[in-house]
């Protein structure tokens, strides 16, 4: 990988963070190109990275042995379109993380048979922290995969999958999965004000929360089904929280949620307001069966 030359077609969040991992995982700037057509940004890339810059697309790509397309969606095709010609000539691997947008477009709008790469990267790569899923057409090679996986791996956990059609679901699992742990975490923080904190220790306890609970998971031979009871004392604060998610369907909730991701849509507003509800209940719950727990073991002498 030191000496792997990369060309990221686009220069924004996600293109630099996978350049930040390359070079903490010891990939030479010299050999890393960026196009980006915003002079502003061209700038930052070569000021804080170190690595070649430029606004031509066909000038970058050709010094490439990988090419990154990493665009937005919407204009993945006049880009490809523009790379066709030099991308027939030198052969690279070709690696997308736009998500939605299919192998065999992607090989049409280049107009060969090219070694193509589809990877679905998450928002928390930008932080190193990063899950990816991918997926290798047919006439990707044995060593082209291994640089596929190690340039995702730079920022995170990596997964291959054998259908294309499985990224979609990735991209309602993990692809949008950040988000829906943000928005229950601002629900747990909303409801921690709402019980009497202070909204920066509302805010403190969410977050170092949602991280200790993870990094459990993470380091944990057992499931989060298993992680759960063994953290849900029977007749306490938790369970009587727990009950009433379950009570109110929390999974069928997620569910629904996951189905609307899958659909390219945003998650309805009347499902974020569910949610609201249900955290406000499930803690106000936990809150009671704390104070009863405590006129109950006060009383006793």
């Amino acid at each position: 990988m030191k000496d792997l030359p990369i060309a990221f077609i686009g220069g924004g969040n996600m293109a630099r963070s996978l350049i930040g991992g390359l070079l903490a995982s010891g990939a030479d700037a010299d050999h890393l190109w960026v196009a980006e057509p915003d002079a502003g940004q061209r700038e930052l890339l070569r000021g804080r990275f170190g690595v070649h810059t430029g606004f031509d697309n066909r000038e970058i790509a050709a010094k490439a042995q990988v090419i990154v397309l990493a665009v937005k969606p919407q204009i993945l095709r006049p880009v490809t379109e523009e790379l066709a010609e030099i991308a027939q000539v030198r052969q690279p691997l070709v690696m997308s993380i736009a998500a939605g947008v299919r192998e065999p477009d992607l090989r049409r709008w280049l107009g060969y048979d090219a070694a193509i790469v589809r990877t679905m990267p998450n928002t928390p790569a930008l932080v190193g922290s990063g899950a990816t899923a991918l997926f290798a057409n047919a006439q990707v090679t044995d060593d082209q995969r291994q640089m596929a996986e190690s340039i995702m791996r730079s920022v995170g956990l990596t997964v291959w999958v054998d259908s294309e059609r499985m990224l979609d679901a990735v991209t309602a699992l993990s692809g949008s999965g950040p988000a829906y742990f943000f928005l229950l975490m601002e629900a747990l923080e909303k409801t921690g004000v709402q019980l009497g904190l202070a909204p920066e220790t509302a805010r403190l306890l969410t977050l170092q929360t949602a991280f200790g609970a993870a990094k459990m998971a993470l380091e944990s031979p057992e499931n989060p089904a298993a992680l759960r009871e063994r953290v849900t004392s029977p007749g306490g604060t938790t369970e009587r929280a727990i009950s009433v998610f379950q009570d109110e369907q929390l999974d069928r909730l997620i569910a629904r949620s996951l189905a609307a991701s899958l659909a390219i849509m945003e998650t309805p507003s009347l499902l974020t307001e569910q949610l609201d509800e249900l955290v406000n209940k499930a803690l106000e719950a936990a809150r009671h069966r704390s104070e009863e727990l405590g006129n109950l073991l006060g009383g006793q002498p």
